[in-house]
């Protein structure tokens, strides 16, 4: 089960960059942020009323709701779609490629969990292997303001995104299940949003051509419903810092999709990165040596 959700989210996560990139243009991006997760939620609700599963959070759960959608269905997105206007997309993946770090110093700093030396270790294999990606789009834009600006917002949203992660892992130790949690998160996320951008006074419109629709219907169900509660599933089962992996592990199913439609050139560096990238991803999720014949430890953190 763990490897199904973990290779469901990176295969869907590493093609919905194309996705997002046929959205931009008439609709202004906080608005289809709006749109996806307020489909999203729309989606989750039925599903929890059709299946007669609890759809009220119990109280202690709303902070953390609140904080989740703040994070990880708001600032997350905001950051990334406008640190794409001037960083590389190649580039934004690569900063987004630290989730797993931060996920295991956040774990470290609010939860007092010890960073895994190995997980730590196929984390920077895997964060080289994207910089050999990448390198070709990272050159000529250090002095760049815009560059800069970018990184950090690209920064930011990684940060979110880590913070979102462990919010998700602190309600599962309270019993609640991902699909309960995204439905109240996306819909304060997304109501945030559209608040703000209603509130700047940008349009509500909406792009009909058969892309962009098919872009907030792949983005709203597969790259929203199913992926972020396998991936927020996967967060519960083995944890915040390996889950994360898969983040790094997405751009390469990226770079193969770019093979195909958009004519990427492999290059022996790309090739280097490739293998550096997937040696990390399986030291990362080795079974820590000396384990054998211990007590087994239950997957989902307390």
């Amino acid at each position: 089960m763990n490897t199904f959700l973990y290779l469901l989210t990176v295969v869907i996560w590493g093609t919905t960059w194309i996705a997002i990139k046929f959205q931009l243009g008439v609709v202004a991006a906080p608005v289809s942020i709006a749109y996806r997760f307020w489909i999203a939620a729309a989606v989750l609700f039925l599903f929890l009323l059709g299946t007669r599963r609890p759809v009220w959070p119990p109280r202690q759960a709303w902070r953390y709701l609140l904080a989740q959608g703040v994070a990880l269905f708001c600032c997350n997105f905001l950051c990334f779609y406008y640190a794409s206007q001037w960083v590389p997309s190649g580039l934004v993946a690569v900063v987004f490629s630290t989730a797993p770090i931060w996920n295991a110093i956040n774990l470290r700093l609010f939860m007092q969990r010890p960073i895994r030396r190995q997980v730590l270790i196929g984390s920077l294999l895997g964060l080289s292997g994207i910089g050999l990606l990448f390198l070709p789009q990272m050159q000529g834009h250090w002095r760049d303001q815009g560059m800069l600006l970018g990184l950090a917002l690209a920064l930011l949203g990684t940060v979110c995104f880590s913070t979102g992660n462990l919010l998700s892992t602190r309600m599962q130790a309270l019993g609640l299940t991902p699909l309960l949690t995204n439905t109240w998160a996306m819909l304060i996320g997304s109501t945030i949003v559209g608040g703000g951008a209603l509130l700047l006074g940008m349009p509500f419109t909406i792009d009909d051509s058969p892309r962009y629709l098919g872009a907030l219907f792949y983005l709203a169900v597969p790259g929203s419903v199913i992926a972020f509660t396998a991936y927020l599933v996967l967060v519960g089962r083995i944890g915040p810092d390996r889950a994360a992996y898969s983040t790094v592990l997405f751009p390469v199913v990226a770079l193969s999709v770019s093979t195909v439609l958009e004519g990427y050139q492999w290059t022996l560096p790309a090739v280097g990165g490739v293998a550096l990238v997937l040696g990390g991803n399986l030291l990362a999720f080795m079974k820590p040596a000396g384990r054998a014949g211990h007590p087994r430890v239950a997957a989902c953190p307390k």
